[in-house]
């Protein structure tokens, strides 16, 4: 999708795949930076091993605890995390909806969890309820974000069953785990009391309609699921490194061929 967009906008870079081992991301990084290329991506398992190889941090990176697209600006690598605001501009190309002043509740608080609570404060959500199947972790989420972002209302509960008791209010339920995508359901978590305005966000997206998503449906919910946030935080990576916004719906339109092969 790079590549495209690169093509589209007519610049003399390329986009190109190096498989690093966790023992060599500190050489991979110095070279990479001994180079002088202009940018690259990072992602599982070196998003948060990464911040220590690198000159400086966005507040998106800092926030989130985790790396996925890294800046050389001038000989100085700067970190940034566009997964959580990639998140944000799906949901408002998805359902038309800005999550500004909303209540929001999130499945799960592991790294997808945390960089997406950290753009979601930061986009002025006023309320967001994290269920995890361990609550000590999501608890441990909240506190950290607590104390970087106090404009925002941040609650953990007990497990998913509590969690069905908060969704009455609920204005995007956000499914942050892997599960679904070995079409695997959540049967913890029954939809049924979300109001019929409300929206389901699903980052999971192989299946790309994944049995949450088949739930809301049922219950005629609007319904997403991950690839508009991939297509969304590559064009953000690639605005930082080129300084071009790629052309409108393009990145999308390449995954979308991809997934129909």
């Amino acid at each position: 999708m790079h590549n495209g967009a690169l093509r589209a906008c007519g610049l003399n870079y390329v986009y190109v795949p190096f498989k690093v081992s966790p023992e060599g991301l500190s050489a991979a990084v110095s070279g990479l930076k001994a180079l002088g290329v202009a940018g690259f991506s990072v992602t599982i398992p070196h998003k948060t091993a990464v911040m220590p190889c690198l000159d400086e941090l966005d507040i998106s990176a800092e926030a989130a605890g985790a790396v996925n697209t890294v800046k050389n600006d001038g000989g100085r690598l700067i970190g940034y995390n566009t997964d959580g605001d990639g998140m944000i501009r799906s949901i408002a190309d998805e359902f038309g909806f800005s999550v500004r002043g909303a209540s929001i509740a999130i499945i799960g608080a592991g790294g997808a969890a945390r960089g997406a609570v950290a753009a979601l404060c930061r986009a002025g959500a006023a309320r967001i309820i994290i269920a995890n199947r361990t609550r000590e972790r999501a608890a441990e989420l909240v506190s950290a974000m607590s104390l970087r972002f106090p404009d925002t209302g941040l609650t953990t509960v007990a497990g998913f069953k509590e969690l069905e008791e908060c969704l009455d209010d609920i204005d995007v339920l956000v499914n942050t785990t892997s599960v679904g995508m070995d079409r695997d359901a959540l049967p913890v978590v029954q939809l049924t009391r979300l109001p019929p305005t409300s929206m389901v966000y699903d980052m999971v997206y192989a299946p790309p309609v994944t049995p949450l998503l088949q739930e809301a449906a049922k219950l005629g919910l609007a319904g997403a699921n991950g690839l508009g946030m991939l297509a969304a935080q590559g064009e953000l990576a690639f605005i930082i490194w080129t300084g071009v916004t790629p052309p409108s719906g393009l990145m999308k339109s390449v995954i979308d061929r991809i997934c129909e092969c």
